[in-house]
């Protein structure tokens, strides 16, 4: 039987424990194994520069900057970055949201001629009492930032915009079939990095870039720079992101309802596919000739991911470098 003055002394320590600043329990849990995932099969060059800042201990946060800059400068596809396809106008936006999971996030839309959205993005965050900052201002406040005007716009996309004028039909197209023997990197039509990581503190942060649909109307602005849309973090819970076609997103706040889901207790596989559900519960329909996709990762590390139709595939990096890249379930089957 314990003594009193060896329950006194337990008792004691309980206490001294709770009143520990908020601070030492965050740092104190340094066994978490880091782990970063990403849309796509170019998701693993990006991953693979994610992963040099948590294998080193570095943020979350600050590892998908790192990526999302790799697939905006170093990628060079039609849907992402400074080599995206332009409006119908001839004008080559690009859209970006960062969230860490604290709660901070920050995202520019419609921002055109500057490099690296997913890093103006981050100071919208940081620097501003805002969360997103569009069009001719997200410009102007990222030259005032230090951040270099220059002409994106490459000769390939201002062909490609040149031969789509001859007809100029719009009519956004399910991403071709892709599985894990895929190239990552290659120039076909999809669309929207989505990275979400979380490092050696368990920290969770998620990053979105894109170019957003080729030959859109000038000034439309998708899921990827809307929180809750297209990227929604969550320390407490997990994170989520998504790609395809944003309207969908954007009307059913797809990212946001995951991560619900997985408060409720569902895995990332199954919160995906519940976000998912919803959409086709509400568009039938039209949901079975456009794609959407939801990746997500809870606390644990723990991650899935969830189509409508077959083709998506999505890179997972994490210990000594691991690399995969996993085709995703879908709700309707192939073919």
């Amino acid at each position: 039987m314990i003594s009193r003055r060896d329950w006194l002394k337990t008792t004691s320590l309980t206490g001294a424990g709770l009143l520990l600043p908020a601070s030492f329990a965050v740092h104190a849990k340094t066994n978490q194994q880091a782990r970063v995932v990403s849309t796509w099969d170019f998701g693993v060059g990006a991953n693979q520069a994610a992963w040099q800042v948590l294998r080193n201990g570095g943020s979350a946060l600050d590892a998908v900057e790192q990526g999302a800059r790799w697939a905006e400068s170093d990628l060079c596809n039609a849907t992402v970055g400074r080599c995206g396809n332009p409006d119908r106008d001839g004008h080559l936006s690009l859209d970006a949201s960062i969230m860490d999971g604290d709660g901070r996030c920050g995202s520019v839309a419609a921002l055109e001629d500057i490099l690296h959205p997913i890093s103006v993005a981050r100071r919208v965050m940081e620097k501003t009492p805002h969360v997103m900052l569009v069009g001719a201002g997200a410009q102007q406040f990222a030259v005032e930032q230090g951040f270099q005007k220059r002409r994106l716009l490459t000769p390939t996309a201002k062909k490609a915009w040149q031969e789509w004028k001859k007809e100029s039909k719009y009519q956004p197209q399910m991403n071709v079939e892709r599985l894990s023997k895929a190239i990552p990197g290659d120039k076909s039509n999809h669309d929207t990095l989505g990275m979400l990581a979380i490092d050696s503190q368990g920290r969770l942060a998620g990053a979105c870039t894109t170019s957003g649909m080729a030959w859109k109307l000038r000034g439309r602005v998708g899921d990827s720079p809307i929180i809750g849309a297209g990227l929604y973090v969550d320390n407490q819970v997990g994170a989520a992101t998504a790609s395809g076609v944003g309207e969908e997103m954007i009307r059913n706040a797809a990212s946001f309802l995951a991560v619900e889901m997985m408060r409720q207790g569902k895995s990332p596989s199954e919160a995906c596919l519940a976000a998912l559900e919803r959409i086709v519960q509400k568009r039938e329909e039209a949901s079975k000739n456009l794609q959407v996709c939801l990746l997500a990762i809870n606390k644990h590390g723990e991650t899935g991911a969830y189509a409508l139709h077959h083709g998506f595939v999505y890179a997972v990096c994490d210990h000594d470098k691991d690399e995969r890249l996993l085709d995703s379930a879908s709700v309707y089957a192939k073919g």
